[in-house]
């Protein structure tokens, strides 16, 4: 006997032991060896990460595919794994030593930190794992795979080794994201923008001093938010200065230490006969060119740009454009975003003896960046050279887990010559190799990749994969897969160039710690992104040959967010066809935004987080993962409400009492059960409804369009099997009707529900699996658990007479029930039915179903007549008219004049949006959440208006 309610919790730990104990995730399974393969690799997790909104969309929409196409029979395979994650895992453990009050990272040293982490990895990483298996993910987790393990440790060797001897990896200096907390480079999605705005105001033309004392008050608060002009003195081919000035705003004044140029735009007339000479650097005393480059834009600022190529990403690029005319990256910042004055050659590279540096190092040498900014500015004041300064709303960069302010800084790192590598990966989407969905995001890809940039791949951790380089006294690098066969190159290298003698190798051979003192590793490790590029062949064995590559490379799909496209999904794509010539997936499915109910982006600071784990502890993981399925539409953000989830889970209830419904009613199980041979109308509709809601799940599945999919299970279990066909059926069932009759009847009820539960199976796995199992207690034996399918099969073929009657009746009591509702009628109100000069078929229909109609529609007879009767409402059912009389039912006057006046409050409300959302004003300031509530709310009204006119209309024909 079934419980009588869903307990989800219960069944949860039940199903996901069943599917541990019967292994129905694993791949390669012997029954499936003939079968078509279809493999998923999962976008790893940090492990140390814990389960977000962005996780449980997209694992969820993963599990669908995996689950729908085992079912169809596929041999699938979604690989696990998780990701070392660098400077967050390196971050988190250097906490904990704090927290702790142990020895530090470097008090440690490099091998017992590493062993730390690995230790914390053994104890308290990967709790994300659990968290996915709470979801339901039905990846073969006895193939989870880390970033770290040994095999994609060798795998990520080889490809280093391959790509630098290819000449495609190189050192090289070059500017980079730096974060001065970690003192590491930063990918570029590690950088987070923070809009900030200032609020200092001074000019030197109000003829009143600085008042230093209150700008440093404000910058203590945030650095910050300003623009600073400055006044550049031109000078004469002897270097004296002409009088004139060229005017330079900068929201970093300490960098201007480093300036090497001004450009202005070739066609900017008022710097035109500057173009070619040289100005002053104030405080510093360095002759700088004036250049010209198209950088300079006339409209933003003064017009006039300084140029600091060590330390702006543009003025880099700027620079090398003009290296001839003595432009030229000087590094004025350390490690630590600390100004660096003294012992810096190349800061006083061609700086004359005879200026006064001594009162510049001295102010702001070993001093903060944001403590040398005072510091200059005041500096400038002094000298009469500051001409303004202004609030100015900016974005500034700062790294996303240290909340650093990120600073372009030049510095040696290692790099991949993308470039060279894009050009495969552009063809293999542009010839359809592999499709994007929705294919809007493929421009976004192309961009990337087609205006690519070196990749750095160095970052100054100890956490990661070390680069395999050593480094020989004689300045050699050996870059090598192993430490053994680095030692061995360098020491024939070494003898073969005289660095060496014979002898002294084979000493060093045979001593490990010289060895160890005299070539030194590389200290860096590389980028956690360079070691998930490999992630589609990598966690297959490879560098190893082995069966799992030869049967799932290239895999079927990946499904990841969009903000990954260039960090992620373009490097395997250039990867994956670099080294194993094929490319690494057929599809990619690009989700959108998992936001808060009134589609604002989730963040810590806004509070709006939502935890996926609460809400299956509330309301179970199925309704979360149907809830996250349903509102999946290609290309829109998806805004999440508990409301919502509750519904889906009341869905879930719904299914769980109409199979409670089944059982107490006698529906069980028939072996040999054959749906051709059903002859009762009823029967025949449903099974036609089933085989077509299996087809349009199927199809939208396949296609990506996981919402239909949803909703197309949706709309059949509830509004078709539950409201109709069950009801329908409950005179057969639970009347005295003919045995045979009620006995198809009940058999069809069951084999409806079978087919049920395999069509909701992808989005509720566990509600499914466990009425499956319920279900196969008795009747014919169950092959296995409802994971290993099978998907229902679609031979029934549509009865279009049966469903013509049925669906008649269907139609004609939902519309009957809604225009009731609209006219305000209350539901225990008998109305007469007249059937309006009906065809054979309508008028035989409503007898064959009279009770049904009058139980469900709540009509008090069913009559005939040639013509309407005065004061009945018309409706028209599937070509059919119908009348109800409702002269003295209702007010019909008084119904009129509410709709009318109820019209007119909705149009106005719609003229109200319309206004603010066709205001540029309010929509450029405007929070995005406020925008989509608008939005949300206009569409609401819009969809009033359509019925509430089509009210209207029915009323005026009466």
């Amino acid at each position: 006997m079934m419980d009588k309610s869903f307990d989800f919790a219960a069944v949860e730990g039940r199903v996901s032991a069943l599917w541990e104990e019967t292994d129905a995730f694993r791949a390669g399974r012997p029954e499936r060896a003939s079968a078509r393969p279809f493999c998923v690799v999962i976008p790893p997790p940090n492990v140390t990460g814990n389960l977000h909104m962005g996780h449980a969309l997209n694992n969820t929409m993963q599990d669908i595919l995996c689950r729908y196409w085992r079912m169809n029979g596929r041999d699938v395979l979604w690989q696990p794994g998780v990701d070392h994650a660098g400077i967050a895992t390196q971050m988190v453990v250097e906490r904990m030593l704090m927290e702790r009050q142990e020895p530090d990272r470097r008090a440690l040293g490099r091998r017992a930190f590493v062993e730390r982490v690995w230790a914390w990895k053994a104890e308290s990483g990967g709790a994300i794992v659990t968290q996915l298996k709470r979801l339901g993910a039905s990846c073969d987790w006895s193939r989870e795979r880390f970033t770290l393990d040994e095999g994609l440790s060798r795998a990520v060797a080889k490809v280093f080794v391959q790509l630098y001897r290819e000449r495609l990896i190189y050192k090289d200096k070059r500017l980079v994201n730096w974060d001065p907390k970690f003192q590491t480079a930063i990918s570029d999605l590690e950088v987070v923008q923070v809009e900030t705005r200032g609020s200092f105001k001074w000019a030197r033309a109000d003829e009143a001093p600085l008042d230093a004392a209150a700008l440093a008050k404000l910058l203590a608060k945030n650095p910050n938010g300003h623009l600073y002009y400055f006044d550049y003195p031109v000078v004469d081919a002897e270097g004296e200065e002409t009088g004139e000035s060229v005017t330079v705003a900068t929201t970093r004044p300490e960098t201007m230490l480093g300036d090497t140029a001004v450009a202005v735009h070739p066609d900017d007339r008022r710097f035109q006969h500057l173009i070619g000479k040289r100005v002053r650097l104030p405080l510093v005393g360095r002759l700088i060119a004036v250049v010209a480059d198209d950088y300079s834009d006339p409209e933003k600022g003064t017009g006039a740009v300084k140029i600091t190529p060590a330390h702006d990403f543009n003025d880099f690029e700027v620079g090398k454009r003009h290296e001839a005319e003595g432009v030229r990256p000087i590094n004025v910042l350390d490690a630590q975003a600390r100004v660096v004055l003294k012992d810096n050659l190349d800061f006083f590279e061609g700086l004359e003896s005879d200026h006064d540096h001594a009162r510049l190092v001295a102010a702001v040498d070993s001093q903060d960046r944001f403590v040398a900014r005072l510091r200059i500015v005041e500096m400038m004041a002094l000298a009469g050279l500051l001409a303004r300064i202004e609030p100015h709303a900016h974005a500034v960069p700062h790294g996303d887990r240290s909340n650093a302010v990120v600073e372009p800084w030049l510095t040696d790192q290692w790099y991949v010559d993308a470039k060279a590598l894009a050009g495969p990966a552009i063809d293999a989407v542009r010839d359809g190799q592999t499709q994007f969905v929705p294919k809007s995001w493929e421009k976004t890809y192309f961009d990337w990749l087609e205006n690519i940039q070196p990749w750095c791949v160095s970052r100054q951790l100890w956490w990661g994969h070390q680069i395999p380089a050593w480094y020989a006294p004689w300045g050699a690098v050996y870059v090598e897969e192993t430490e053994e066969a680095a030692y061995a190159e360098a020491l024939a290298d070494g003898v073969e160039r005289g660095a060496l003698t014979e002898s002294e190798a084979q000493a060093l051979a045979s001593d490990p710690a010289r060895l160890a003192e005299t070539f030194t590793r590389d200290e860096d490790v590389l980028d956690t992104w360079f070691s998930s590029a490999l992630w589609p062949f990598s966690t297959l064995g490879w560098p190893d040959e082995t069966p799992e590559l030869k049967r799932f490379y290239p895999t079927d799909t990946l499904v990841t967010g969009f903000d990954i496209i260039f960090f992620w999904v373009a490097r395997m794509m250039m990867m994956g066809l670099h080294f194993q010539n094929e490319i690494p997936f057929r599809d990619v499915y690009i989700h959108a935004l998992v936001r808060d109910e009134k589609g604002a982006k989730m963040s810590k600071s806004k509070g709006n987080v939502i935890d996926p784990i609460d809400l299956i502890d509330r309301f179970g993981a199925d309704a979360l993962r149907f809830t996250l399925a349903a509102m999946a539409a290609q290309g829109r953000d998806i805004k999440l409400s508990e409301a919502r989830i509750e519904g889906y889970r009341n869905f879930a209830t719904k299914l769980w009492n109409a199979s409670r419904f089944a059982e107490l009613n006698g529906c069980a199980r028939v072996a040999g059960f054959d749906p051709a041979a059903a002859r009762e109308p009823l029967n025949r509709w449903i099974l036609g409804e089933a085989a077509k809601a299996a087809a349009e799940t199927a199809f939208a599945i396949e296609a990506y369009r996981f919402n239909d999919a949803a909703n197309a299970v949706y709309r059949f279990v509830w509004s078709v099997f539950c409201d109709w066909h069950l009801e329908l059926a409950k005179p057969v069932v639970q009347g005295p009707a003919d045995p045979a009759a009620r006995a198809e009847t009940q058999a069809t009820i069951a084999h409806v529900l079978d087919t049920i539960y395999a069509l909701v199976h992808p989005f509720m796995p566990f509600l499914t699996e466990e009425l499956w199992a319920i279900k196969g207690e008795a009747g014919p034996r169950r092959e296995g658990p409802l994971a290993l399918g099978p998907w229902p099969t679609q031979g029934f073929e549509v009865d279009e007479a049966v469903e013509a009657e049925i669906g008649w009746v269907v139609d004609l009591i939902a519309e009957i029930r809604s225009v009731k509702s609209e006219m305000g009628v209350p539901p225990s109100t008998l109305t007469p039915l007249v059937l309006v000069a009906p065809s054979h078929r309508a008028e035989t229909g409503a007898r064959a179903w009279s009770e049904s109609i009058r139980r469900l529609a709540r009509v008090s007879s069913i009559e005939r007549a040639e013509a309407a009767p005065p004061g009945s409402l018309e409706l028209v059912v599937r070509g059919e008219a119908v009348a109800l009389p409702l002269a003295g039912v209702v007010d019909l006057g008084a119904e009129r004049a509410r709709l009318d006046k109820e019209i007119a409050r909705v149009r106005q409300e719609i003229a109200k949006v319309e206004a603010k959302l066709g205001n540029p004003d309010f929509v450029a300031r405007a929070p995005e959440d406020i925008i989509a509530e608008h939005e949300d709310r206009l569409e609401t009204f819009q969809a009033r208006l359509v019925k509430l006119n089509a009210a209207r209309e029915r009323l005026a024909r009466v």
